[in-house]
């Protein structure tokens, strides 16, 4: 015999005994199994013979009574009533949105109205005050140029500079010259400053 088949033969032989050894276990343990739980087995069906209608009783026990039918009811009807309740109130606190919405849409046009009229005002009120400038330009130029120095010499600095810039320049040189040199001199440094804030492209 070769190697290979001594070793297939000891498989199978291993195999066989294995085998053999686990039927008897099983066999064993049927035998303890039927022996000693058949007495018990006995015991209980005994035991349980008077009570055989008591878990079909208990199987019905398990279902809700009226009782617990009409709580469940209740709890249910409690529910919907605050949800009712509660989506009353969120009705009622829309409406109160809704309104206020309205209210405020109402005050902003109401704003936006006297925004209007503001503008309008202020428009009319500047042309009117431009209008009044250019007269009173006109009336100064109109005049005689000693006439106006001397009425520009009592005048504010920033006040008369604001009236020569808008002369022509050959009466504004005129007024100029019938000036106090203090005076010239002190509208002379506004209109240069007017001038200098002006911005350079």
């Amino acid at each position: 015999m070769t190697a290979q088949t001594r070793r297939t033969a000891r498989r199978r032989t291993r195999g066989g005994a294995l085998l053999l050894l686990s039927l008897l276990l099983v066999g064993s343990a049927t035998l303890r199994l039927g022996v000693q739980a058949g007495p018990a087995l006995a015991k209980e069906l005994a035991g349980h013979a008077g009570t055989a209608v008591e878990p079909a009783q208990h199987a019905v026990s398990g279902a809700p009574t009226g009782s617990d039918l009409q709580a469940l009811l209740d709890a249910f009807q409690a529910r919907e009533k605050t949800l009712r309740t509660r989506e009353l109130q969120v009705e009622d606190r829309m409406r109160a949105l809704e309104i206020a919405d309205a209210a405020i849409e109402a005050k902003l046009a109401e704003l936006v109205a006297a925004e209007e009229r503001l503008s309008t005002t202020l428009a009319m009120a500047e042309g009117a005050s431009e209008g009044d400038l250019a007269q009173l330009t006109s009336l100064y130029e109109k005049m005689k140029p000693k006439d106006a120095a001397a009425l520009f010499e009592e005048m504010d600095p920033q006040f008369a500079a604001g009236f020569l810039s808008r002369m022509r320049p050959e009466i504004a040189a005129g007024v100029m010259a019938g000036l106090s040199p203090k005076a010239a001199y002190t509208i002379s440094v506004v209109l240069a400053g007017r001038n200098a804030m002006v911005p350079k492209e």
